[in-house]
């Protein structure tokens, strides 16, 4: 990781999808932290970039740098605890769009496998049966094709029902068919494939803090 260089993009600086009095609806984009990093030059994040316009902004969950799409966030305290334990609770509904290496079997599925940090190799997870948490991804194929190389891929609709770090990026890559832009765990042909991590946050739906109305945003895929 000496060798990782942060330079997050400034164009567009901040894209709010929707606020309100108690939430906020952003796009991030790839290759923006989600929080602040603990070095001075890993300080620009979205949580900094809205703390400018919203000060009292609290982070409800994260996206990985490289994932781009919807994140959501609280701006005042009863509004986080609500909307925390709705992720905790797995109340929320949540889709990611996907490229991957080659193509599937099948049209569907899921996978079930136990998540850990691969300490030496942090901020890797790998599977581990004995002490790995739970983790479930369902997963549906959209389309596939083949490049002018002759490189096969497709692109999948996937629905996270834990939220493990690295989840959706280990289990595409133990089925077989790694996220394209990988750069922890794509085959060195999908990694070259595609010039960043094909994993968007398309969709998300929760209920409001305070109306407890169900509400669902959508914010296209870039790729």
């Amino acid at each position: 990781m000496s060798s990782f260089v942060y330079n997050p993009p400034l164009e567009p600086y901040l894209n709010i999808l929707y606020a309100d009095d108690d939430i906020l609806v952003c796009d991030k984009p790839n290759g923006l932290l989600s929080v602040r990093g603990k070095a001075p030059e890993h300080q620009d994040s979205l949580e900094v970039r809205v703390k400018r316009v919203y000060p009292t902004v609290g982070i409800v969950h994260r996206l990985d740098m490289s994932t781009s799409g919807i994140m959501l966030m609280a701006l005042n305290k009863p509004a986080h605890s609500a909307l925390a334990r709705q992720f905790q609770e797995r109340q929320t509904s949540k889709t990611y769009i996907a490229r991957l290496s080659g193509h599937p079997h099948s049209t569907q599925g899921i996978v079930e496998l136990p998540l850990i940090c691969d300490w030496p190799n942090r901020p890797k997870q790998k599977v581990c049966f004995e002490s790995g948490k739970p983790s479930t991804t369902y997963w549906r194929l959209m389309d596939k094709g083949v490049d002018a190389q002759g490189f096969k891929f497709c692109r999948v609709a996937l629905t996270p029902v834990t939220g493990r770090s690295h989840q959706l990026r280990v289990h595409m890559q133990q089925i077989g068919h790694a996220i394209l832009g990988d750069k922890f765990y794509a085959e060195p042909d999908g990694f070259a494939a595609a010039c960043r991590l094909q994993l968007h946050a398309e969709q998300l739906g929760f209920y409001h803090p305070v109306s407890h109305e169900w509400l669902d945003f959508n914010c296209p895929c870039p790729f």
